[in-house]
C-alpha cells in the first residue's frame, strides 16, 4: 500500500497521484511537484489515502514540498508574467502572418519552459514563431493545438442554463456525446438547441443518459400496436418518457378513432418492436428540416474526430 494525495494544476483539471513521502499534507494545501513537464505547483485536490500497489499508475512520483510562502510568491510573479508572454506571443503570430488563435500561455513553476495554447482550423507551420519567442523568452518554448472544447474549457463561460460551463466548472474530462443521447432523451434535434458554447453536442447530454435509458425499457416505440388495459387496440402515437405515460390512438368498436393516455405498465404490445426510437418518432421529436438534418451530420462528423479526452493536462 502507498501513502498518496490526489494533485491538481489546473481549475477542473485532472488529479494526478503523488507519494507523500510521510509529509502531513491537507486537502487544499500548495504543492511542489515533478511532472513531465517539470517541477508544477500544484494544489492537493483530495486526502491523503492508501493506495493499493495495483491500482497505482506508475512510475508514482515523490511530493518535492509543501509550498512555503515564497513559493507562492514565485507563483504569483509567474502568473504575471504570463500574462506579458500571451501578449507578445500574440504580436509575434500578427507578425509571422500565421493563422491561429492563441488561447492561453503558461510557465512551468521553474520557468523551463513556456507552453502556448492555440486553435486552428489545419496544421500550422510554426517553427519561425517557435524562434522568435525563444529569442525573447531565452527557455524551452512549446506550442500547443488544442480543439475547440479544450478552448471552452479554458476561457469559460456561461451555459444555456445560466450556469458556469461544466468543462470549466468540474468536468475533469471530456466524455464521449452522441447524437443518440438526445433522440433516447426526447430532445429536439435542432443543432441550435443541443450545441454547447463550443460548437460540439452539449457534454450534460451524458449527465441523464443512463436513467433515460432505464425509463426508456418499458416502453413502447412510437408505431408499436398495443392493447389497453380496458381491452382497446391501438398503434403508440407518442411517449411521455419521465411520466411514463403512453399516448394510443386506439379503434373503439364504432369504427372509429380516439387519440387516449394510458401508463405504460396497463400497455401490452402485439405488434413487433422496431430497433431504435423509430423514423416516425425522431422526427417527432425533432421536428428538423433538411438544413437542420445537414447540421446534424456535420456536427456528428465532427464528434467522431474530437478526441474524446481534454489535451490541455497531458
Amino acid at each position: 500500500m502507498s501513502e498518496v494525495i490526489g494533485v491538481r494544476f489546473r481549475y477542473a483539471g485532472k488529479i494526478y497521484d503523488f507519494l507523500t513521502g510521510g509529509r502531513d499534507i491537507k486537502k487544499g494545501m500548495h504543492v511542489i511537484v515533478e511532472t513531465a513537464r517539470g517541477v508544477e505547483y500544484g494544489l492537493a485536490a483530495t486526502d491523503v489515502r492508501e493506495l493499493p500497489e495495483e491500482k497505482a499508475v506508475k512510475p508514482l512520483k515523490e511530493v518535492i514540498r509543501i509550498a512555503t510562502e515564497e513559493d507562492d510568491r514565485h507563483e504569483a510573479e509567474n502568473s504575471k508574467k504570463e500574462r506579458e508572454a500571451f501578449r507578445i506571443c500574440q504580436e509575434k503570430i500578427k507578425k509571422h502572418g500565421l493563422e491561429m488563435k492563441l488561447i492561453d500561455c503558461e510557465y512551468t513553476f521553474d520557468n523551463s519552459k513556456v507552453l502556448f495554447y492555440f486553435t486552428a482550423d489545419g496544421r500550422i507551420d510554426f517553427r519561425e514563431l517557435v524562434k522568435d519567442l525563444a529569442s525573447v523568452f531565452r527557455t524551452r518554448i512549446e506550442l500547443r493545438q488544442v480543439g475547440v472544447r479544450d478552448e471552452t474549457k479554458i476561457l469559460g463561460g456561461i451555459g444555456v442554463c445560466g450556469r458556469a460551463l461544466c468543462c470549466h466548472s468540474y468536468l475533469t474530462d471530456f466524455v464521449p456525446v452522441s447524437i443518440k443521447m438526445a433522440k433516447e432523451q426526447n430532445l429536439s434535434l435542432n443543432p441550435v438547441k443541443i450545441s454547447g458554447v463550443c460548437g460540439r453536442l452539449m457534454c450534460c447530454l451524458k449527465n441523464e443518459e443512463e436513467v433515460y435509458e432505464e425509463l426508456n425499457r418499458s416502453l413502447p416505440y412510437v408505431g408499436d400496436t398495443v392493447e389497453t388495459g380496458d381491452g382497446l387496440r391501438g398503434e403508440v402515437n407518442s411517449v411521455n418518457i419521465l411520466k411514463q405515460m403512453v399516448k394510443v390512438v386506439v379503434d373503439l368498436p364504432n369504427d372509429e378513432k380516439e387519440i387516449r393516455e394510458y401508463p405504460a405498465a396497463e400497455l401490452r404490445i402485439r405488434g413487433s418492436r422496431k430497433k431504435g426510437r423509430g423514423k416516425k418518432q425522431a422526427a417527432q421529436g425533432a421536428g428538423s428540416s433538411s438544413e437542420e438534418e445537414k447540421e446534424l451530420m456535420e456536427l456528428e462528423s465532427l464528434e467522431k474526430k474530437d478526441a474524446p479526452r481534454s489535451k490541455i493536462n497531458d
